[in-house]
């Protein structure tokens, strides 16, 4: 599949647009039920995506919603698994260009940011499926035959959660699909930056293929302000890199990727750290401009 560099940051911002957005939201129809006007939404947002990111696509948004329906209504609220959601998975195949794909662990708002800025990455949100689904809430009933609105448990609450099961299927599919060198970027700020019950350390991670992936390049990231917790020496980063090593892969490892800094200093540029980071690159420009 191929995009323009304008669709592609396009599409990085709309998401982000809607994270901001639908983050509160996202909290509270998390408890209150299915998100409101829910086939609007998604119908729209792939139409929405045939015509901006891909159009040469022969998507049917139309199918697509049916299937996901057969997968959700009349189940109850814990009963929807991976394998009920494979006939909507059917209907939607996704190929992706190599050296392109960027996973993530606790780091979403910096990993939109370094994906809009970096502008070839793309995420799980980036694919067909995540671009529908992203921030959306729902559940079936097993009395009635449509989406419940009034109540869904949290993810939390079951294993088979209808939204869960989605999420734990499309990510299998973005791993699969990698290849070339990948990037993670993980939250060195908090205890087990790579944890093994993450969607990374359970789904995507196990479904890496080393034939088809040449490095896994891991970025650890803390908050400017600290704390610094965890790196490419100390942690469960540690554990992360034995796997890979233990299956095969190639790796390497950051803890000051220099982008992801400039990317944190634009939101908060007071930080001490950031002055630094501003004074070193000054003088790396005056070095090269003599």
């Amino acid at each position: 599949m191929t995009s323009t560099r304008t669709l592609g940051t396009f599409v990085m911002i709309n998401v982000t647009i809607w994270f901001i957005l639908l983050q509160l939201y996202g909290q509270l129809t998390a408890q209150l039920g299915t998100t409101p006007n829910i086939k609007h939404i998604v119908i729209g947002r792939c139409y929405s995506y045939i015509a901006l990111v891909d159009p040469s696509s022969r998507y049917d948004c139309e199918e697509i919603w049916r299937q996901f329906e057969e997968a959700v209504v009349g189940q109850s609220s814990c009963n929807v698994t991976v394998e009920d959601y494979h006939q909507m998975f059917y209907a939607m195949p996704q190929t992706w260009p190599c050296d392109r794909f960027l996973f993530w662990s606790k780091t979403r708002a910096l990993m939109h940011s370094y994906a809009a800025a970096r502008r070839h990455f793309w995420t799980l949100e980036d694919t067909l499926v995540g671009f529908m689904f992203n921030d959306l809430v729902w559940c079936g009933q097993e009395e009635d035959h449509g989406l419940d609105f009034s109540s869904c448990p949290e993810w939390s609450a079951c294993r088979n959660h209808p939204v869960y099961s989605l999420w734990r299927q499309a990510s299998q599919n973005f791993a699969e699909m990698a290849c070339g060198n990948i990037t993670v970027l993980l939250n060195g700020s908090i205890v087990s930056a790579f944890n093994r019950k993450s969607m990374f350390g359970s789904v995507e991670l196990d479904s890496l293929n080393p034939q088809r992936v040449d490095y896994v390049n891991i970025k650890v990231v803390t908050n400017l302000e600290g704390p610094y917790i965890e790196s490419c020496s100390h942690g469960s980063i540690v554990d992360l890199i034995q796997i890979l090593q233990s299956r095969g892969f190639r790796w390497t490892c950051t803890d000051n990727d220099q982008t992801l800094m400039i990317l944190q200093c634009i939101q908060d540029p007071k930080q001490s750290s950031c002055r630094t980071c501003a004074n070193s690159l000054l003088h790396r420009k005056s070095l090269t401009s003599d």
